[in-house]
């Protein structure tokens, strides 16, 4: 049977055996004896902040004095919950000075293995672990993705900035595409796929529409005699004329040359020769050329039922050739 003295005597061999292993294992390991407020650090734990092993104080102050001041409220929060029992063990990732002056990234852990009759901490082991090359990889791997982050997001808003030159672009090709350049009327592109639309809208509900065609008496006259400049604002001037005159949904385009149409959707034919009369009357009372006074002829067509919009046109500008045949100056 075991004396008490032999117990001692075991119990010390067996504690020199531990601070032996201790003492050649490269990871720093600290032992905390709270009672007495003894620290033993293995020479590891020295080496890796590049100090002789054992030349720096015994005490927990020694470990605060290290870390990293931004770091110390962030490792005392956690050991504190390992102290409370809140936490089965401490661990934490924090800046080390060193001997030199610069700091190296460890992970501490700690467990308590022995506690006082009362309940508090008896005593507390745990060991350092130099981290440093791999916070160094994850803050360059996450400096990688930031500036991946970084570059995505410049090409992002240079491909937006792009798209929007493009969309604008596709705006102003549309424009241009849509509108007479000269007179600002409608162009026969968006003349035809207007009339498309209302063609279909009409077959769909049974609603009539009818167009008229327009074309300025003469006007080989007025270029011939007074030069194109002046016929070119004979056009300009037509086209604010009968657009003050005409309601929102109703289209004037440019035909060609001094050709006009104007689509009259919802409009029958006695209406629509209302509209034409109207435009008449306009080019009397208001003259489009400073040089001579400028009349139209003018040829409607009212949409039948299943009509294609080219057996339209063509109805449409037959009643404008009638018309020219028939004097000029009239509605046919």
């Amino acid at each position: 049977m075991l004396q008490d003295s032999d117990t001692i005597r075991i119990s010390d061999v067996n504690e020199a055996v531990v601070h032996g292993i201790l003492e050649v294992i490269s990871d720093g390991v600290w032992d905390w004896h709270v009672n007495t407020g003894f620290v033993y650090r293995n020479p590891g734990w020295y080496w890796m902040l590049g100090y002789e092993p054992h030349t720096l104080g015994n005490t927990v102050f020694t470990w605060e004095s290290v870390i990293h001041p931004d770091d110390l409220a962030a490792v005392m929060a956690k050991f504190d919950l390992c102290l409370s029992g809140s936490t089965h063990e401490y661990r934490a990732e924090y800046r080390c000075r060193t001997r030199d002056g610069s700091y190296l990234w460890i992970e501490d852990c700690g467990r308590i293995i022995e506690r006082n009759p009362d309940g508090s901490v008896a005593r507390m082991i745990g060991a350092h672990r130099n981290i440093q090359a791999n916070r160094l990889l994850q803050e360059q791997l996450e400096q990688r993705n930031h500036s991946l982050e970084q570059l995505v997001a410049e090409r992002t808003a240079e491909l937006a900035r792009l798209n929007d030159e493009l969309q604008q672009k596709v705006a102003e090709n549309r424009e241009l595409a849509e509108t007479d350049a000269l007179t600002g009327a409608a162009s026969r592109y968006r003349l035809e796929r207007a009339l498309q639309l209302e063609c279909e809208r009409a077959r769909r509900f049974h609603q009539p529409f009818t167009v008229i065609a327009m074309d300025v008496d003469n006007f080989k006259q007025i270029n011939d005699s007074y030069g194109h400049h002046a016929g070119d604002q004979t056009l300009i001037n037509i086209v604010a004329r009968i657009r003050r005159h005409i309601r929102e949904i109703d289209l004037l385009a440019r035909w060609g040359g001094d050709e006009f149409m104007v689509l009259l959707p919802n409009t029958s034919h006695a209406d629509a020769l209302l509209v034409a009369s109207k435009f008449q009357a306009l080019m009397a009372s208001e003259p489009v050329s400073p040089h001579v006074s400028a009349t139209m002829s003018l040829g409607l067509a009212e949409y039948q039922q299943d009509e294609q919009k080219e057996s339209l046109m063509v109805r449409a500008d037959r009643a404008l050739y009638q018309a020219k045949l028939q004097g000029k100056n009239c509605i046919r």
